[in-house]
C-alpha cells in the first residue's frame, strides 16, 4: 500500500479559485515535476501569499484543500502559447485560514530557519500532523474525510 503524503502548493487566491471550481491543481506556472510527485490519495493544501497573481494584496492564508484523484498528470491548452500541466483534485468544503495565526503550531514553520524560502519553492511536502492542524484551522470536517483525531 502506498503511503499517503501531504503537500502544500503556493498559488495566488484567484488562481486557486479557478482550479477549485474546475477540480484541478496547477503548480509552479504549469510545471509537471511538482504534480508528478503527488499520487492518488495524497492531500494538497493551497497557500496563497496574495489575492491575485502579480499585483494582488497580501493574504498569507491557506485557501483550499483537496485529495488527489487518479494522480495522472495531463496537459491542458489554455492558449496556444501556454499549455500547463494539471492534476485532478477533489476539493473539500473549507474556510480560508491565516498562516500567521497557526504558524507557531506548525512543525515545518518551526523547523525551517527561513520558511519564506520554503514557500518560494511553490510546492513542498509536510507532515500529517501539520496537515491536520491546517485542516482543522480551515474548518474541514476531518471525520468525513476519514481522519480520526
Amino acid at each position: 500500500m502506498t503511503k499517503i503524503r501531504y503537500w502544500i502548493g503556493v498559488v495566488s487566491e484567484d488562481h486557486v479559485r479557478i482550479g477549485e471550481k474546475n477540480g484541478f491543481a496547477q503548480l509552479c506556472h504549469g510545471k509537471a515535476y511538482p504534480l508528478k510527485r503527488m499520487k492518488a490519495g495524497d492531500w494538497l493544501v493551497y497557500y496563497s501569499p496574495k489575492t491575485s497573481y502579480k499585483n494582488g494584496l497580501p493574504l498569507q492564508s491557506f485557501t483550499a484543500i483537496g485529495k488527489v484523484k487518479s494522480g495522472e498528470v495531463y496537459l491542458y491548452e489554455m492558449n496556444p502559447n501556454f499549455i500547463p500541466n494539471r492534476i485532478d483534485v477533489e476539493f473539500k468544503e473549507c474556510q480560508s485560514a491565516s498562516y500567521l495565526e497557526i504558524k507557531p503550531l506548525l512543525n515545518f514553520a518551526r523547523m525551517t530557519p527561513n520558511v519564506g524560502l520554503l514557500f518560494r519553492r511553490g510546492h513542498f511536502e509536510i507532515e500529517r500532523e501539520d496537515f491536520l492542524i491546517i485542516a482543522k484551522a480551515m474548518e474541514v470536517k476531518l471525520h468525513e474525510m476519514g481522519f480520526q483525531i
